[in-house]
């Protein structure tokens, strides 16, 4: 078999080859295609790219982050993650009801929550063969339309990239697919690959599951143009196996883990290529 990376190196040459232009609502306008897929199989390792050298620690926490339902960038900023700062409500820390507020504090039309990543852990523990195990972030109410207005961003500050995730387990193997409406390939999308291969191993390992398969699927995938350089050096590079990442100590909930608990094992990767990150 391929090496599974090789199917992220084919996308992106894809779009360099055959993608469209279109304009953004940033300063740099991209070439996309729609409709992509991409799949993981688990036992061939832990989906963190070798063409280029990944932060693990920092998408680990971001990962945290969404986990744990917060707005509030402190921690992303104890930690040394500095992205988002661009899209904070003035004034403050938090960025409204973005990713992990949908997933853990869901708004019903009578104002109590709904925690979504809680009940999906609990259909796969009680109710496996349901096929609507679903985590979505999009929430259309609270999204806000800067079309028409551009200071109203809603009750989020981001519409959120990835949209929404579905859990199946078939046979005590887990798989997630993930459906990304508007994915930045060079920058966003490796970040976006090993933090959802991580909830699918974090996921798995609470409800007694073996972590089989993470499936993406892409929308609008996209090069910026001021990436397409390094998009190009990075499809010369030759791929190294993929790492493993081991889950250790006592975890019992989804809510327990820490950057303690999962243990990347023999990473290599070529070095990496760095440049500035476009989030629209």
């Amino acid at each position: 078999m391929a090496h599974p990376e090789y199917q992220y190196l084919k996308l992106m040459a894809d779009i360099i080859k055959e993608g469209k232009g279109k304009p953004t609502r940033g300063i740099h306008g991209v070439r996309s295609i729609f409709g992509a897929q991409l799949r993981f199989d688990m036992r061939y390792g832990f989906p963190l790219l070798t063409t280029k050298k990944m932060p693990f620690k920092l998408l680990l926490h971001e990962l945290l982050w969404f986990i744990s339902g917060s707005s509030d960038i402190t921690y992303l900023h104890e930690h040394n993650i500095h992205y988002w700062d661009d899209f904070l409500h003035e004034g403050s820390n938090d960025l409204g009801r973005v990713y992990g507020v949908q997933w853990r504090h869901w708004l019903r039309p009578d104002g109590s929550e709904f925690d979504q990543l809680a009940w999906a852990i609990d259909q796969l523990k009680t109710n496996p063969d349901s096929k609507a195990i679903i985590v979505s972030a999009w929430n259309a109410g609270e999204l806000g339309d800067k079309r028409w207005n551009p200071n109203d961003y809603g009750d989020m500050r981001l519409p959120p990239c990835h949209t929404l995730f579905q859990f199946d387990a078939t046979k005590g193997k887990l798989r997630l697919q993930l459906y990304q409406r508007s994915w930045d390939v060079f920058l966003g999308a490796p970040f976006n690959i090993a933090q959802y291969a991580m909830l699918l191993h974090t996921v798995a390992h609470v409800t007694n599951l073996e972590p089989r398969e993470l499936i993406v699927a892409a929308g609008n995938a996209h090069l910026y143009y001021n990436h397409f350089e390094l998009a190009k050096e990075q499809l010369k590079r030759k791929p190294y196996p993929f790492p493993r990442l081991k889950i250790v100590g006592d975890v019992k909930s989804i809510d327990e883990f820490t950057e303690e608990n999962l243990v990347l094992e023999n990473y290599q990767a070529h070095s990496r290529l760095k440049t500035d990150l476009v989030v629209l």
